[in-house]
């Protein structure tokens, strides 16, 4: 068994306590290598910002479970190295799928995990979230539970039509499984593609997919049944068009793709959402800049030389988030 607190990790109560209360939501940002971690952590530490370290079960398995955690380890001791003396680092797995994955987080140091029963019936979602949370909190590990299905596909969570949360089931939820946050569906979608051409309309100055409004009385209906109790939001990448544009405009194929609105988001931010999920932005950075690399220098083969400005094109979009979509720079 691991301590998470004794490796300078923290859990997210105090964390979404604070910002609940301040209006903004914290950054949930999946990384599965050391130029996600190390960009993360830069731009976590230039603008003040708490921040949580996202892991999926399939990074897990990409990246090796033991050398992530320790990765997660030395984000503390790096963020301490860039300046920050008292930094607030959660490692979090995202969409835990059973009671035996979350276990095996919370025994390697993860200071919170997410089992996503939201699948499965009602009252199966309740027993395994329940379990969950009951080993969980013995060790001061806080857990996320969801309730409605997001569409979409991103690493091994993939469904064909999103599902609502239901606001009538939350309180229920909630009472029966004592978790400390929830994630709801009000629109939001995994992936790049979350939404199809049918679903949009078509801006007619740029000629882009317009995707449909989130339903923000879905999540108004849900605070008023749960005031002041931490509201999650996944699949909340905006997958920007000048990175997809990038991606087409040397050698990609990105057809379609498009995400959540960042004004929306900020709207979101502003009420009880105080977590925000954020991956696919990442991954379409990334490729992007080293896309961009290799096709401006053929030759290069050094993966320093692709991975560096890779590196800084992920920070620069985690500031971006940070400040101008999440509002939670400036709080440590």
């Amino acid at each position: 068994m691991v301590d998470y607190k004794k490796i300078g990790l923290v859990n997210t109560r105090a964390m979404f306590s604070k910002a609940v209360d301040g209006g903004y939501a914290i950054p949930a940002f999946n990384f599965n290598n050391m130029e996600q971690m190390q960009a993360i952590i830069q731009a976590a530490v230039e603008t003040k910002s708490p921040v949580i370290l996202q892991v999926s079960k399939g990074a897990r398995e990409y990246a090796n479970a033991t050398l992530l955690r320790y990765m997660a380890e030395g984000a503390v001791e790096y963020a301490k190295e860039l300046g920050c003396t008292n930094p607030q680092i959660v490692l979090h797995l995202d969409h835990g799928d059973s009671f035996e994955t979350c276990k095996s987080c919370i025994d390697m140091g993860f200071s919170s995990v997410m089992i996503d029963g939201s699948a499965l019936p009602y009252e199966e979602n309740v027993a395994v979230t329940k379990q969950v949370v009951e080993y969980a909190h013995r060790f001061d590990v806080t857990v996320e539970g969801e309730l409605g299905v997001l569409a979409g596909v991103e690493d091994e969570v993939c469904a064909a039509e999103s599902h609502y949360t239901k606001p009538e089931e939350v309180i229920d939820f909630v009472t029966k499984t004592g978790v400390d946050s929830l994630a709801i569906s009000i629109g939001t979608s995994h992936g790049a593609y979350k939404f199809t051409p049918e679903q949009c309309t078509v801006d007619p100055q740029t000629g882009r997919l317009v995707p449909p409004p989130l339903a923000f009385d879905v999540l108004e209906a849900i605070e008023k049944k749960l005031p002041g109790f931490p509201i999650v939001l996944h699949g909340s990448s905006s997958v920007p068009q000048d990175e997809v544009d990038t991606i087409n405009a040397n050698g990609g194929c990105l057809k379609a793709a498009v995400g959540i609105p960042e004004e929306q988001l900020r709207k979101a931010a502003k009420s009880a959402v105080c977590k925000i999920n954020i991956d696919s932005d990442s991954r379409l950075a990334m490729t992007a800049a080293i896309r961009k690399t290799l096709a401006e220098k053929p030759a290069e083969f050094d993966p320093r030389k692709y991975l560096k400005p890779a590196r800084e094109s992920m920070k620069k979009l985690y500031i971006h988030k940070i400040v101008n979509v999440l509002g939670s720079n400036d709080k440590l």
